[in-house]
């Protein structure tokens, strides 16, 4: 992975850290899997605990994540441990591939809280 992917990765983790507080940052698609093409984005799935729509948790995301500087657009996904768990259960064979495939790039110590 280039030097800049990496520091632009790592400021989204301590900025959504700072500002979100998430339980998980799993970053997936082409970064994570060593493909990336110049056409590609940072595909991002964040679980959070939290009561808010998921329209409102994304905007709060890319709001957060917002970089005028950054050439490389950023995708995330934002789901609750429940949704996530749910389209575990229903067979979601997207969200499996990025809980076996993708690269974990934070979790919270105690993912309870």
């Amino acid at each position: 992975m280039k030097e800049e992917v990496k520091t632009i990765l790592s400021e989204i983790v301590e900025k959504l850290k700072r500002e979100y507080k998430p339980l998980k940052i799993i970053l997936f698609g082409s970064y994570a899997y060593g493909n990336p093409t110049e056409d590609s984005d940072i595909d991002l799935l964040i679980l959070k605990n939290t009561n808010k729509r998921r329209v409102d948790r994304f905007v709060r995301v890319k709001r957060i994540i917002y970089n005028p500087t950054c050439k490389i657009p950023v995708s995330p996904l934002v789901y609750t441990h429940e949704e996530l768990e749910e389209h575990l259960r229903m067979g979601d064979d997207f969200i499996k591939e990025i809980i076996q495939k993708g690269t974990i790039l934070y979790e919270r110590e105690d993912p309870r809280y």
